[in-house]
């Protein structure tokens, strides 16, 4: 019992020591990890070399009090050193981030699009197709199929007429009204020729006015989708004006007559049509008299005939173009547009003539 006694205050020193503990240096706090860290027998033998003596087979390890506390502190510490220097070397915060992996991960699918998602990335979905179009196309192929026609005028009623129940009233002109609006068929329009009714059949010529009209509509598209660059859009107003040219000599009136029935309250297109028609009247100015010239030449007496054969025309014209030093092929096709010049010429000058003759009979009769 006094042993006892004595012993007992001897117990306090070990707080005081865990209390110093944390105030150790990192030497110290290094030996104490070493100390209370399991040591295997090669370290225990490295130790013993390095001390030159053998270490003993069981050294006791006295436990330190707040030793161990402080040790899971420090390493805690030491785990959070490689967190702490990527945070501070990240160009910016963990929040933005997670914000832009998630963009990255929505973006990621528009690289390489799916089938599904393919109309979302650009590629323009297919227009659909207006129901009574689609009728129509089935009912009447060779003028709403694959290739479009110009349609007669009044074909609306025709469609009525034929179908009273098959089609809205208000429907069809709303599909009609799409089908002539298209590019498809303003094209279809502008090459000129006939319009045809519902059995497919040519009916009536396309007006002058109709055929100029489709014609700048769809220069007009064109060039909107072309931009506006220069050099593109001069080369396309002088593609327009041959093309306004060939309308006009198809038509197969004069050039007062078709100025007059086709100008419009724009003035920018009458300014091109008078551009178009003078162009057109100094190049039949050079072919009448190349004509004039080759009807003088000893070249023409091959295709003097009645009725020449088209070789032996040929054959002359190729003639001339030699003694001249011309081109065979752009002198035959200037020959071509002076005679048929020609022939316009004198048939206006027949239904002029008509046309007064007629004048001049009515009124006789009246009188």
């Amino acid at each position: 019992m006094p042993e006892q006694e004595l012993q007992a205050p001897a117990a306090p020193p070990a707080p005081a020591a865990a209390a110093q503990a944390p105030r150790e240096t990192p030497e110290a706090a290094q030996t104490l990890e070493l100390s209370a860290a399991p040591q295997t027998p090669e370290m225990r033998g490295e130790a013993g070399a390095q001390s030159g003596s053998t270490p003993p087979a069981a050294a006791p390890q006295v436990p330190v009090p707040g030793a161990a506390a402080a040790a899971p502190r420090r390493a805690r510490h030491k785990r959070r050193k490689p967190a702490g220097r990527a945070e501070t070397t990240a160009p910016m915060p963990a929040p933005h981030l997670a914000a832009n992996a998630d963009g990255a991960a929505q973006a990621a699918p528009s690289c390489t699009p799916s089938p599904a998602a393919a109309p979302q990335g650009g590629v323009r979905a297919p227009r659909r197709t207006h129901p009574v179009l689609e009728q129509l196309a089935a009912l009447y192929p060779q003028l709403f199929g694959a290739v479009f026609r110009p349609l007669k005028r009044g074909i609306f009623q025709d469609l009525i007429a034929a179908h009273p129940d098959a089609f809205e009233r208000a429907a069809l002109k709303e599909a009609l009204a799409l089908h002539t609006r298209s590019t498809r068929y303003l094209h279809s329009v502008a090459a000129g020729g006939k319009r045809y009714d519902l059995a497919g059949q040519p009916v009536e010529d396309l007006a002058p006015e109709h055929v100029l009209h489709a014609l700048l509509e769809v220069y007009r598209r064109r060039q909107a989708r072309a931009g506006t660059d220069a050099a593109a859009t001069a080369d396309a107003q002088a593609q327009l004006r041959r093309r306004m040219v060939a309308v006009f000599e198809a038509s197969g009136l004069t050039r007062e007559a078709y100025t007059e029935r086709v100008r419009s309250r724009d003035e920018a297109v009458n300014a091109l049509l008078e551009e178009a028609l003078a162009e057109w009247a100094a190049r039949n100015a050079k072919d009448e008299a190349l004509l004039r010239a080759f009807e003088a030449s000893g070249a023409d007496q091959a295709s003097a005939a009645p009725a020449p054969t088209p070789q032996a025309r040929r054959h002359a014209e190729a003639r001339f173009a030699a003694m001249y030093g011309l081109d065979p092929r752009s002198t035959a096709q200037a020959l071509e547009r002076a005679r048929r010049a020609r022939q316009r010429r004198a048939h206006a000058t027949e239904s002029g003539l008509a046309a007064e003759d007629s004048a001049q009979m009515v009124q006789e009769g009246a009188g």
